[in-house]
Order: structure tokens, then C-alpha cells, then sequence
């Protein structure tokens, strides 16, 4: 198979060159299955925002990468094949990958969902990005505005803050630590020339809150630096941001704080 819905593959050098698009019981035990437990229902939470998305989607962009295995999430796949929408499948970190086993893996996902387009890309190149949004936009339906043009988004600043700090746990620590995390806006002051922002890192252990912090408080400085610098950036005003780490053992696995957290409508 030399063509991949919007590449040209050829053996050279393990270079792929971009076209058009065309269509295609012990304590450890115990601990795991804790965590095991925990896993399952966030991600239960997740998918039900999924299941919700799916009555309302123009198009269904599934984006997977040469590492993930691809069984990982059969039963969303397998809907891929009776729902009406446009499917794309883009299958990331091809640079971590080569010739023969982009082909094959392209293959797999063609016999997995024969409706969908496949693009091959490498986000951290930036290699078949343009061919993907391109083809996103064709695909897309034309429709009224359901906002103002001068509504750039339905989220509120918050949202924008929390996701700019969760960013920044997510480059700077390693591991479970992003995993274990989640980031509450107690307070955002609006004020003429600087916006007054203080938020909670909640973490499930205490190790986890020493990690945070690190050494002299020097790791969650230099997280609480990086945040206040894209805040300004993104909200064109002077920010000063305060941000305090809390331990609450077991919000990924209690209701009513998954629900808090936005993970359960």
C-alpha cells in the first residue's frame, strides 16, 4: 500500500512526503487494583462526555499514534463504523515509527474502520498538520453563526486559567504526577489593568503535594512563573496568581467530586 489517505509513501531514508488528501492481595496488588478502580471511573466519566458528543459531531477526528495499542478502545471503535459523520483517523508520532510499520498500522485501522480517512502525521514535525485541517474544513458543514464574531469562545476565563496551569503540571512533572491533579479556580478578581487569580492543585497523596512543591518550593514556582507568563499573553492583562496544592485521596473516585471537577455533567 503506497497511499495513505494524504501521503505518498516511499522508501527513502524512512521519509514520508506529503500530498493532496484523498480518501481513505498484596499491598502492591492491592494498590494496583485501587488504582485500577480509579482509572475505570474517570474514564467511564470521560466517555459519557463522548457518548454526548457523538448525537451532536460533524465530524469525528480519532486521533491515535504508533505507540497505542489498537484494541485499546474497541468498543468506541467499533461505533465509529454505524455513526453517519465524516471519520478521520490520525495517527500521531509516526516519527517514532518507519516506513513498513506506518503501512501496516494504516492498514489495520482501514480493515478496523473502512469509512475513515487516515492521515499518517507527526505533531512534533509538523509534518501532514496542514493536509489534516484542510480536509477538516471541506468536510465541515456550512451552518449560521451560533455566535457573535467577536465570541472567540463559550468558556469562561476560569476554564482558560485552569487549563493553563494543568498545562504547565503536564511539562513540568513526570510520571503519575499530571495524572493524580486537578486544578480549581477558587478566585478571579477582574481588574482594570491586572486580573487576581488563586487556585487549588489537588492531588490524592501526600507525596504527591511534596512533589508539587518540591525542594524550597522551587518546582511549584516555577510552574506558578510559567502559568502567570502565558496568562498575560493569553489575557492581555497583568496577573497575579497565587497557588496552593491540597490533598483530597479520592477524587477520581468519588461522585460528587468528579461531578465538581466538570467530569460528570
Amino acid at each position: 500500500m503506497e497511499e495513505i489517505a494524504g501521503i505518498n509513501i516511499k522508501a527513502a531514508n524512512s521519509s514520508v512526503t506529503p500530498t493532496p488528501p484523498v480518501a481513505m492481595p498484596s499491598k502492591s496488588s492491592t494498590a494496583e487494583t485501587s488504582q485500577t478502580g480509579i482509572k475505570a471511573m474517570t474514564q467511564k466519566s470521560m466517555m459519557d462526555f463522548v457518548d454526548t458528543a457523538l448525537t451532536d459531531a460533524d465530524i469525528i477526528l480519532y486521533v491515535t499514534d504508533t505507540v497505542e495499542k489498537i484494541d485499546k478502545n474497541i468498543e468506541y471503535i467499533e461505533r465509529l463504523n454505524v455513526i453517519e459523520c465524516p471519520v478521520i483517523i490520525v495517527i500521531n508520532k509516526i516519527d517514532l515509527s518507519n516506513q513498513q510499520k506506518v503501512e501496516a498500522l494504516a492498514e489495520k485501522w482501514h480493515t478496523l474502520v473502512p469509512k475513515a480517512e487516515i492521515f499518517p502525521a507527526s505533531a512534533l514535525n509538523n509534518f501532514n498538520l496542514d493536509n489534516i485541517f484542510n480536509r477538516l474544513k471541506e468536510l465541515l458543514p456550512v451552518q449560521h453563526a451560533w455566535y457573535d464574531r467577536e465570541v472567540f469562545t463559550d468558556r469562561s476565563m476560569r476554564f482558560f486559567a485552569s487549563e493553563i496551569i494543568r498545562e504547565k503540571i503536564l511539562v513540568n512533572y513526570q510520571k503519575e504526577i499530571p495524572y493524580c491533579t486537578e486544578i480549581v479556580v477558587e478566585r478571579f478578581e477582574e481588574g482594570e489593568s491586572m486580573y487576581t487569580i488563586e487556585a487549588v492543585i489537588n492531588v490524592m497523596r501526600q507525596s504527591q503535594k511534596g512533589i508539587i512543591i518540591g525542594a524550597r518550593g522551587e518546582a511549584i514556582k516555577k510552574v506558578g512563573t510559567e502559568a502567570r507568563k502565558e496568562m498575560e499573553t493569553f489575557f492581555q492583562r497583568k496577573v497575579f496568581l497565587k497557588l496552593f496544592v491540597k490533598v483530597d485521596p479520592g477524587w477520581r473516585e468519588n461522585k460528587k467530586e468528579l461531578k465538581r471537577f466538570g467530569y460528570i455533567q
